[in-house]
């Protein structure tokens, strides 16, 4: 994934990779390793980096470097580059899919949440163009008194902006609705951050990196390869008994 994102290697189509003339250059001037601090040199490698970080993340995170005063935060570093890597991976892999997938991802992600825990609470609305503003609705009570409406947007490079709230807003006004929750594989501008801020309605954006940290946390699209525990000494145990016990 490394490789394909410093541009050495290219994705002729799904689950296929060839080492483009980058890479073959990159492994004349480096034939024996190819790590971190060669592929630091190329630019598409450290956005990837980049855009696959929270701001959780950043402030979270630990440099992997001789100065790191445990193991455990050399382990928790590794960890934060891992999870990074994974979340920018899981946006390419997304973008990749059709808008029928994403919609359908959505769903389950927020089903995997814990919203819509009765039966058919959860329900996908209309098809592509003809959902009326929304694509899914979530009702929170068996009689549908409480409901959260929402919009998907399957976007590659272009970022969600003001009026695409707006339209979503007031899909949610006409159907007398005041939540709402809008999805996006790309991003919201600033513009749309405030506006979505300071409407009446209760709208929750998430987008691409978001949305990738939701489906690691609650396990959509992805499976678990490794699990570390770390251990300490219970000092309890080895504690002197109370006089008297």
């Amino acid at each position: 994934m490394y490789l394909f994102r410093a541009g050495l290697l290219e994705r002729p189509r799904r689950a296929h990779y060839r080492i483009t003339e980058r890479g073959r250059e990159v492994l004349k001037q480096h034939p024996q390793r190819i790590d971190l601090s060669v592929l630091k040199q190329f630019e598409e490698f450290e956005e990837f980096r980049k855009a696959g970080k929270s701001p959780a993340a950043e402030k979270t995170s630990v440099p992997v470097t001789a100065e790191a005063e445990t193991a455990v935060e050399r382990i928790d570093a590794g960890y934060q580059e891992l999870r990074s890597a994974l979340i920018a991976d899981l946006i390419d892999r997304v973008r990749e899919e059709d808008w029928d997938f994403f919609e359908r991802l959505v769903l389950k992600v927020l089903r995997s949440m814990g919203y819509g825990g009765l039966e058919g609470a959860i329900e996908r609305l209309g098809g592509h163009g003809s959902d009326g503003g929304v694509d899914g609705v979530i009702r929170e009570d068996p009689l549908g008194l409480e409901l959260i409406y929402i919009q998907a947007k399957a976007w590659q490079d272009k970022t969600v902006g003001r009026p695409e709230i707006q339209q979503f807003i007031g899909a949610l006004h006409g159907r007398q609705a005041s939540k709402g929750v809008f999805l996006t594989t790309s991003k919201f501008s600033p513009e749309a951050q405030d506006y979505a801020a300071g409407v009446s309605s209760r709208v929750i954006l998430i987008d691409g990196p978001r949305l990738a940290e939701l489906m690691i946390d609650h396990n959509v699209g992805v499976t678990t390869r490794d699990a570390y525990e770390i251990k300490e000494v219970d000092l309890s145990y080895f504690a002197p008994e109370e006089a008297g016990s």
